[in-house]
């Protein structure tokens, strides 16, 4: 009986395995088929944008590993102040090239003038390395809130994107990316809450906020 027992779970199992080899034998074929079909090689544009935490460590996660491969980065950085920043204390002492718009946010500096003047010094800065087909990856963080905020006209930053060295990754980071942009993109995340530290009164902190 109890041999009977033991051949028959013995059955059942070879059974599940046979039907899981099955199952991701069909997946390896799936991806197999996509893999073969993508050979262009071309630079992206990565759009992470959405109201979630993480946007901005994703794209400086990117830029670090382009690094990692000997591929020449940059980042320009709007919105952010002069606090400290993690990812730039490392990435400039491997040779990543940093601007930073350096007045904070909006609401913090209230003068719509000076905000403007500080996004088009460091949006020329952008401009003039989408020109520089030595860099092979640039991470434009913030970026969207300079366009909803008209500090910089969108069909200035579209004709930068569009004109680009041929083989050069870009990133933009921010919430409430423009249409048009997510439009031109290759690769689109949204990032989306289901809880934040923050909005329980835990404020932010270096070392893993900033």
């Amino acid at each position: 009986m109890t041999d009977k027992m033991d051949d028959s779970s013995k059955s059942t199992d070879e059974l599940k395995a046979q039907r899981h080899k099955a199952r991701q034998q069909k997946v390896k074929a799936a991806v197999d088929a996509k893999i073969a079909k993508a050979q262009i090689e071309k630079g992206v544009l990565l759009v992470l944008t959405g109201n979630g935490k993480g946007k901005s460590t994703g794209g400086f996660g990117s830029i670090t590993r382009a690094v990692g491969h000997g591929k020449k980065a940059a980042v320009v950085q709007f919105i952010k102040g002069n606090w400290p920043c993690g990812e730039r204390n490392v990435l400039e002492k491997v040779g990543v090239e940093f601007h930073v718009m350096g007045t904070g946010f909006t609401w913090e500096t209230q003068d719509r003038e000076k905000d403007t003047l500080a996004a088009m010094g460091a949006w020329e800065a952008a401009e003039a390395l989408l020109k520089d087909d030595t860099i092979d990856i640039i991470l434009l963080d913030e970026l969207t809130y300079m366009v909803s905020y008209h500090y910089i006209e969108l069909d200035r930053v579209l004709e930068a994107l569009k004109n680009r060295p041929p083989m050069q990754h870009v990133i933009i980071t921010g919430r409430a990316c423009h249409r048009a942009i997510l439009e031109l993109a290759d690769t689109v995340s949204e990032v989306q809450p289901i809880k934040h530290a923050f909005e329980a009164g835990v404020k932010a902190q270096i070392g893993f906020d900033y």
